[in-house]
């Protein structure tokens, strides 16, 4: 006699409700049974659980086989045997099944079945929804937040539940359990034991996706969005461009009275967005990314990948930003490494490479000029400059070439030996490396992060623009600034 109750009433409500195949769920009680029956009956047996579609229960049947001698009594039976209990017209080497009652199976063999069961329908219902989310990264979804663990954020989607860490929150962020919260769909995992789907917040996708949402432009492919940059929570940078003439890109993402950013602003919750034009030219584009800040010229480093932007004295700290945000943003949308630099302080470099140059013995004032339009700075790079290299230079020829550098060479040597500090050896000297100053490392990590490459640039700043604009507390502002004008003093003198 096997299990009986209404198994198709049974499989037909979860399949519903749940969303499952039959036959999937059928297989899962199958499973289950057979998991019983070997816990009740012996799991050497050769049994087999089935199910009966006709009478709407599981069978559970043994099977042996018949022998001449049997070695295994629990999997095999002699001819005598077989067709007394079996079959009487049975033959040696047959397999013969007997139908087993399954109505024996006890209570903790039920439970058994019960837990297997409810396993193989979690694991379903996982496929399940890893199918029907797979395709959708990226996508944006709405939910509700279901709980907290360890600082992640439970969200149910409708159907499942899924999990915003903590590292994907926007972190001045808060939220009440039973809030409407709108994320991103960032990852999902087959094989999690948790929710299997990861949501953000924080992601510059996110930013893309809400403005695609926003900018009907964008979806019909007139605008495109070329990159964002992110400090989840405050601020964010995005590049647009049109692929139509008549269509302004920047005007189009901020819509009639900036009612379309403004939603965007709204869903993260005032963090503050700049929206620039993209170009293919590399320093007009980093010129806009640093909006507002007014850029006076750029210098491109192609090898090293960098930009030496030079702004007017009163744009340093806004072309830096607070505890530089916007040349840090600036350098993630455009792919760049900015330097930024005042123009005091650009004229005052300028005019010690220029005497650099023309230090060198013999040279003359066009000479060295070619020289530091080539991008050559100091006595050292030249003396470091091969003869190949120099003769790149246009005006200057082989002969001209070999002289200008036995020169630079000397004037290197002899500063070496006496040490000397005229100021024109090399970038690294201690006016340009930050590294050279008395300072926590810390706050040296700080200063580099903030886009304070230079202790020139560093000295335009004031203890009020290092606490604004760098994000330093008072008394390290102070330290900072006394640090850089004691080491100003005694290594500059004339500066």
């Amino acid at each position: 006699m096997g299990i009986k109750f209404d198994l198709d009433q049974i499989i037909n409500q979860v399949g519903r409700d749940k969303g499952i195949n039959k036959q999937t769920l059928i297989e899962a009680i199958e499973s289950a049974v057979l998991s019983a029956a070997k816990k009740h009956f012996g799991h050497n047996l050769n049994l087999e659980a089935t199910y009966n579609p006709d009478l709407g229960e599981i069978e559970v049947h043994e099977f042996r086989t018949v022998v001449d001698r049997v070695e295994d009594p629990e999997t095999q039976v002699t001819l005598d045997v077989a067709r007394r209990e079996f079959d009487p017209d049975c033959e040696v080497g047959d397999e013969l099944g007997r139908r087993m009652d399954a109505t024996a199976l006890g209570r903790i063999a039920a439970q058994t079945a019960k837990q297997v069961i409810v396993q193989k329908l979690r694991d379903a219902e996982r496929d399940i929804i890893y199918h029907e989310y797979r395709d959708r990264k990226g996508e944006i979804v709405n939910g509700i937040v279901q709980r907290f663990e360890r600082g992640n954020i439970i969200v149910n989607l409708g159907r499942t539940d899924a999990i915003l860490p903590q590292r994907e929150q926007i972190q001045r962020e808060r939220y009440r359990q039973g809030e409407r919260i709108r994320a991103m769909i960032l990852d999902i995992y087959p094989d999690s034991r948790g929710p299997q789907i990861v949501l953000t917040r924080s992601h510059p996708e996110f930013m893309r996706k809400l403005f695609e949402i926003g900018v009907p432009e964008i979806g019909e492919g007139i605008v495109e969005i070329k990159s964002v940059a992110r400090e989840p929570g405050e601020r964010a940078k995005i590049a647009v461009y049109s692929n139509d003439p008549n269509v302004d890109p920047v005007g189009a993402c901020v819509g009639i009275k900036g009612t379309r950013v403004q939603a965007v602003v709204s869903e993260l919750r005032g963090e503050k967005i700049d929206i620039v034009t993209w170009t293919p030219d590399a320093p007009s584009f980093v010129a806009r990314a640093l909006s507002p800040a007014d850029v006076v010229r750029v210098v491109v480093d192609e090898e090293d990948h960098a930009m030496e932007v030079v702004v007017a004295d009163d744009q340093l700290s806004l072309a830096i930003g607070r505890r530089g945000q916007n040349v840090k943003l600036a350098s993630k949308l455009t792919g760049w490494r900015i330097d930024v630099r005042s123009e005091s302080v650009a004229e005052e470099e300028t005019k010690r490479a220029r005497k650099a140059l023309e230090s060198i013995p013999g040279i003359g004032l066009a000479e060295s000029e070619l020289l530091f339009q080539e991008g050559y700075r100091t006595v050292h790079e030249v003396a470091q400059a091969s003869v190949e290299e120099l003769l790149q230079v246009e005006g200057l020829d082989s002969e001209r070439v070999q002289q200008i550098l036995d020169g630079a060479i000397a004037v290197a040597k002899q500063v070496e030996e006496d040490g000397l500090d005229g100021g024109f050896i090399d970038d690294d000297s201690p006016l340009t490396d930050i590294d050279q100053l008395i300072l926590p490392e810390d706050i040296k990590q700080v200063l580099v992060g903030s886009g304070i490459n230079s202790i020139q640039s560093l000295a335009m700043l004031s203890v009020d623009e290092l606490v604004e604009n760098i994000g330093l507390r008072p008394e390290e502002a102070q330290l900072v600034s006394g640090a850089t004008e004691a080491f100003l003093r005694v290594q500059r003198p004339n500066v």
